[in-house]
């Protein structure tokens, strides 16, 4: 069930039933040669629309922009700045917290997005704890899921590609973001075969120079349409436990 494809009464009577939704999350940046701008935020939109069908799980639309300052060298890279980014996800928890909305679940898709978003869960709280006068109405849990790493991805990517999956522009979304958008399959020689390993931790002019074609460690060349259905079902299954461990938590 997709947010942005219901009514406010279909949505007034899921909340009848359930308090939990599921946002995407992720970033618009480059991902090397053969990797789509959007990879970020199709990935784990492909996951929360799959288990949305199959469980009757609500799914918010996609926050489709990050924080990609590292990428910004690359042409195509959109990114947010941290604080940009934080008031963004405290008003969209307060706009659904406040429509009854008590477990919200972002699912992410980029590395870059976690610690902003652990300080905007902070502030959240922080506020709600801090406020005088009267309080908020109800309970608030807050949780990330970042599907990269649930462990039947993982264990996937490993049997896949072992030490050619990277850290960046990897094999495994790319493959997942294929079988989501399989019209823009491209198929590009990888030189060298394997990308430079190393940290992010950088401006963009600097990523690019460690970087030159945007990947980090990988062999996206690796990537397949059917190895992307598989990171699909790998990806629904880890969200699935960890979703329904979340709601039903005391």
């Amino acid at each position: 069930m997709r947010l942005q494809h219901a009514t406010w009464q279909e949505v007034e009577a899921y909340l009848e039933r359930e308090k939990g939704i599921i946002v995407p999350i992720g970033s618009t940046e480059q991902h090397g040669p053969n990797g789509l701008v959007g990879t970020d935020a199709i990935c784990p939109e492909a996951i929360a629309w799959e288990l949305g069908e199959r469980h009757g799980v609500l799914v918010a639309p996609t926050q489709n922009l990050g924080m990609a300052q590292h990428h910004l060298a690359f042409p195509g890279t959109i990114s947010l700045r941290p604080s940009t980014l934080m008031a963004v996800l405290r008003d969209t928890i307060t706009s659904l917290s406040g429509q009854g909305f008590s477990h919200i679940l972002f699912l992410n898709g980029h590395g870059g997005n976690i610690g902003t978003m652990s300080a905007a869960f902070a502030e959240v709280y922080a506020e709600r704890s801090m406020r005088t006068g009267p309080q908020p109405a109800g309970e608030l849990q807050l949780t990330t899921f970042n599907w990269f790493l649930g462990p039947r991805v993982r264990e996937l990517a490993e049997s896949l590609y072992g030490d050619a999956e990277g850290t960046h522009a990897t094999a495994s979304e790319v493959a997942l973001s294929w079988f989501a958008r399989p019209a823009a399959v491209k198929q590009v020689d990888m030189s060298p075969r394997i990308a430079p390993r190393g940290s992010a931790q950088c401006d963009a002019e600097e990523f690019r120079r460690r970087f030159p074609d945007g990947r980090m460690g990988s062999d996206p060349s690796l990537a397949s349409v059917e190895h992307g259905e598989r990171f699909l079902e790998a990806g629904v299954a880890d969200l699935w436990e960890v979703y329904r461990a979340f709601v039903t938590s005391p």
